[in-house]
């Protein structure tokens, strides 16, 4: 098997897409299959890799992170053709995912597509509704030449069943690294470096935009009992375009950390007591289960991928989008009983022991296998 892999984000990117694909292309180094990435060139200075290929780019608008790669078709080519991909898999369909589309239609390889973000439920917070049914039928239009689609979640698929966009859909789920990500973490170190008096920790990790609802993290903050409020503390991990203006609602109680990552980041997830994350627009919510894998109580929206992550009533709580009155109510729950936010912590790490990174990319290319073995045999 040779996986020729089209991308417009890529490590050292920092978003849940470029994170999930190192490990992806860790995995095919470990277990000997070859590989080679396209993806747009990296705003950070970064070592050449003989199996990664960059081209210029362009920040995507609704995404900076993300960014749009100018590829140079001559070249892609020829690499692909010393390459000899027996596979071709896009994970974004723009102009990289529509050049490997192409290539595999015109050279009949075998193509698989995953699907990683609702661009969609972005459009609301940018003012850009008018495109979400243009937006649905260049998804259908794209994805219809591959195999199979996969998607991290039920809810995910049964988002793209709904709009039609493909009729073979197959789960690719995400999974968490155990020992990074511990309840064993648990630091005095944070509140000191911090300076953090309270006794209770109430956490947001994620990109600092829009569509993430951040303002339903401090509104549910300000809008505490003040003898619960007293004794907590919210922090805000991340990095995004409203980093500057949230600013404004520093006090001494909220600390903005900006973006973590490694040790420093593990002991802030176990070293907390409430993960908060209101974002109704996530196709899985990678942060969900590092929260869950460090032993937190998840409050989040009862809408995409976050729902089939967090368990009710017993993993933590799920609320209706945008509404801040129930995600209070529930903080409030947790803030006020000890023993029942423990008891949700150590469920949700029992749930993230199940979900290891080792058996899902096994499933992943078992599901490969089977992919390139029915089209060998349509084709015959």
């Amino acid at each position: 098997m040779r996986i020729a892999i089209f991308s417009d984000t890529y490590a050292p990117e920092v978003n849940g897409v470029a994170r999930t694909l190192k490990r992806y292309t860790a995995y095919l180094e470990k277990v000997g299959i070859d590989y080679k990435l396209f993806v747009p060139e990296s705003s950070t200075p970064i070592p050449t890799v003989p199996q990664v290929e960059r081209f210029s780019s362009i920040p995507f608008v609704l995404y900076p992170e993300c960014r749009m790669a100018l590829p140079n078709p001559l070249y892609i080519n020829e690499t692909l053709k010393a390459f000899k991909p027996t596979m071709i898999h896009v994970t974004t369909p723009f102009n990289l995912g529509l050049f490997g589309a192409h290539y595999g239609k015109k050279n009949n390889i075998p193509m698989i597509a995953s699907y990683h973000t609702n661009f969609d439920d972005y459009l609301e917070y940018y003012h850009l509704q008018f495109m979400q049914k243009w937006i649905w039928k260049y998804m259908s239009w794209f994805h219809r030449p591959f195999e199979k689609v996969y998607v991290p979640s039920h809810t995910t698929k049964e988002k793209l069943v709904n709009y039609n966009v493909h009729p073979n859909i197959d789960i690719w789920g995400r999974g968490v690294n155990h020992l990074e990500f511990n309840p064993e973490n648990k630091s005095n170190r944070i509140k000191e470096k911090y300076q953090i008096k309270e006794k209770n920790i109430l956490l947001y990790v994620g990109r600092l935009s829009p569509e993430k609802d951040i303002r339903i993290v401090l509104e549910t903050f300000f809008s505490l009992p003040e003898d619960i409020k007293k004794n907590t503390h919210l922090m805000i991990v991340g990095d995004g375009p409203l980093y500057k203006s949230l600013l404004s609602s520093k006090s001494n109680q909220i600390t903005f950390t900006g973006f973590l990552e490694g040790k420093e980041l593990a002991e802030v997830y176990a070293s907390s007591d409430i993960f908060l994350f209101p974002s109704p627009t996530e196709t899985f919510g990678n942060v969900v289960l590092e929260a869950q894998a460090s032993g937190l109580p998840v409050i989040g929206a009862n809408a995409g991928g976050v729902k089939n992550l967090i368990k009710d009533g017993q993993t933590g709580f799920l609320c209706e989008p945008k509404n801040a009155d129930e995600f209070v109510r529930k903080t409030i729950t947790l803030l006020a009983q000890d023993n029942f936010r423990q008891t949700f912590g150590k469920q949700a790490r029992e749930f993230a022991l199940e979900q290891t990174w080792e058996r899902i990319f096994e499933r992943l290319i078992l599901s490969y296998k089977d992919t390139l073995l029915s089209k060998e045999r349509f084709s015959a």
